[in-house]
């Protein structure tokens, strides 16, 4: 009988569910011995072209639902990495009740929509909690833009041969944005954190917690997909514990961003969680340029992690011809004996997009 979970020097990491799977997911749940965590625990109707009537994408995200409430109850702590009803969502508030939350801080490095979602959770969850509506706080310090120049510093000096022109007009754009944007943030009133009848909220944002033997670490905020991408920030996370290594990448697009994908080799992985580009929106939201760029960064990282397995997942799994179009990724790792997997291989099955395409 097929396992249901991977075991790896003792720790257990279960591929919940994800877009292979037939609903808009990406969520891992890992049990160290220390502390059984679940990232990111939701699921969204698939997008209009999707090829299954309405009904039936409809009665996958509430399997979806019914698997992530099964480890939702297992969990001591339960991650958010951003505020897309694909990774939290409000109604589903009986997961987080006496749970450890840790989550991206919804006070800066975040965009209006996810800003005005991540109010309305807290909101929701507090006066459940106490029957009381939250109270907002001024901000005493102000935020800062950081350098993006060296931030980014891969990405932003890259020659882009007759996109340059365009691409300096972008970036010139995003950095008009975000300087409009944290205004915004030093303005806002301050969503706070709190820990009510053992259900605690942490914002985690380039923090790390311990618990045992076992480190949780989330990433300063990164952009979701490209440079200065309207879509917000999101935190990445990796999990050290008892000698193994988990990176799970939340929704970097590829990564589309070079510097992103350094990150990911630098922190060398054992098991590597990775979501990929958005090809079935190419060339609406996803130009040709920066596929390309997320194809050559995905090569890259395969060729320089240790990581055997490596789940790719989210986002690419969601068009029918996915694994055509990056061919090249899936060539490069059987030619150097790695394995690429979705979440619905792991479990024998071939992802739904490609049985409907």
């Amino acid at each position: 009988m097929r396992k249901k979970y991977l075991e790896f020097s003792g720790v257990k990491i279960v591929p919940v569910w994800s877009d292979s799977m037939g609903a808009k997911s990406f969520s891992i749940y890992v049990d160290t011995g220390d502390i059984r965590i679940l990232i990111d625990p939701s699921a969204s109707v698939m997008h209009p072209s999707f090829p299954l009537d309405e009904r039936a994408k409809g009665q996958l995200v509430d399997k979806a639902i019914t698997l992530l409430s099964k480890y939702a109850k297992k969990a001591d702590v339960i991650t958010i990495t951003h505020y897309h009803y694909d990774h939290y969502k409000p109604s589903l508030l009986e997961f987080y009740l006496g749970k450890i939350l840790l989550v991206k801080n919804p006070n800066q490095y975040i965009n209006e929509s996810q800003r005005k979602r991540a109010e309305e959770f807290f909101s929701l969850l507090y006066k459940h909690l106490t029957q009381k509506e939250i109270k907002l706080y001024k901000r005493q310090e102000k935020v800062g833009i950081p350098d993006f120049s060296e931030k980014l510093k891969k990405a932003l000096s890259r020659d882009y041969g007759d996109y340059n022109e365009r691409k300096k007009e972008l970036i010139r754009k995003g950095l008009s944005w975000i300087s409009r944007l944290s205004e915004k943030w030093n303005n806002w009133e301050i969503i706070p954190e709190l820990d009510i009848k053992g259900t605690r909220w942490i914002f985690a944002d380039g923090r790390e917690f311990k618990f045992g033997g076992t480190i949780i670490k989330f990433q300063e905020p990164m952009f979701h997909g490209i440079e200065f991408s309207r879509v917000g920030w999101v935190i990445p996370i990796v999990i050290k514990t008892h000698g193994v290594k988990i990176l799970y990448s939340s929704d970097l697009n590829g990564p589309i961003i070079e510097d992103y994908a350094d990150w990911i080799i630098r922190e060398n992985p054992d098991i590597l969680f990775l979501d990929g580009p958005a090809t079935y929106m190419i060339p609406y939201t996803l130009n040709l340029i920066n596929f390309r760029r997320a194809i050559e960064n995905l090569i890259t990282i395969i060729d320089n992690v240790d990581s055997q397995i490596i789940f790719l997942d989210h986002h690419v799994t969601r068009d029918p011809k996915f694994r055509k179009r990056i061919k090249k990724v899936y060539e490069e790792a059987n030619e150097i004996g790695k394995k690429i997997l979705a979440f619905s291989e792991f479990y024998g099955k071939k992802p739904l997009a490609e049985t409907l395409g």
